[in-house]
């Protein structure tokens, strides 16, 4: 597996007090998300630090074993979707990394904002609420996670009270919108400070939901 991540980065204009990092989903790339941001119309927008990184390229047992970028294999398309475990473990720890790069550079953990489309969503909450030091929040989007038994003997308290805001498509048809409500319902029982919306779209991102995003950040980097 890969020792780090390639990105796309959007520097920031100002001093740079914020970051945030965004991954895509299956198939997709660190561009995916790249346009979204002008959209945000955020605050801080000349103060952050925007990164999306590449998920390493790597053979879908779902999709006949095809090479494409993949944050990790999964094995079945069931709604219990059997993934590979070790995979998740792997990228979280890539994604570790980027966030300690920002933290070097003197952005304080709490400036730091985690966001993540689907595959993307499932790294962002892994890598975040095992995260030992507090983020300013986590963006988890048409999404699910299978790594929940896991956290529950892994998460940190630094992350205990970190805004998380989840968001679904009614209509998706790739992550089913009962699949992301189970973990909301999961991580709400757990006293997790989480947000939920959804809208009527399939496995995207609409206009409302990007305003609803915006909203979420600009109150936490105010």
């Amino acid at each position: 597996m890969h020792s780090e991540l390639s990105t796309v980065e959007i520097q920031p204009k100002s001093a740079h007090k914020y970051s945030v990092i965004w991954l895509h989903g299956l198939g997709a790339d660190g561009h995916d998300f790249e346009g979204v941001i002008p959209e945000l119309h955020l605050n801080a927008e000349s103060n952050t630090h925007f990164i999306f990184p590449n998920a390493p390229i790597q053979p879908v047992t779902v999709n006949g074993g095809m090479h494409m970028r993949a944050w990790y294999d999964i094995l079945e398309m069931s709604l219990g979707r059997k993934v590979d475990i070790a995979g998740i473990y792997q990228s979280a720890k890539l994604l570790t990394q980027l966030i300690e790069q920002e933290m070097d550079k003197g952005i304080p953990s709490e400036h730091i904002v985690l966001a993540g489309f689907s595959q993307g969503g499932v790294i962002a909450l892994h890598a975040g609420l095992t995260f030992p030091h507090k983020l300013a929040g986590i963006i988890a989007l048409s999404t699910y996670f299978p790594t929940l038994e896991q956290l529950k003997s892994e998460l940190s308290v630094a992350n205990n009270a970190t805004p998380i805001f989840m968001a679904h498509g009614i209509l998706d048809s790739v992550v089913v919108i009962e699949a992301g409500k189970a973990i909301f319902n999961a991580l709400h029982a757990l006293e997790y400070n989480i947000e939920w919306h959804d809208y009527l779209m399939e496995h995207s991102v609409c206009i409302e939901e990007i305003g609803h995003i915006s909203t979420f950040i600009n109150d936490i980097f105010s």
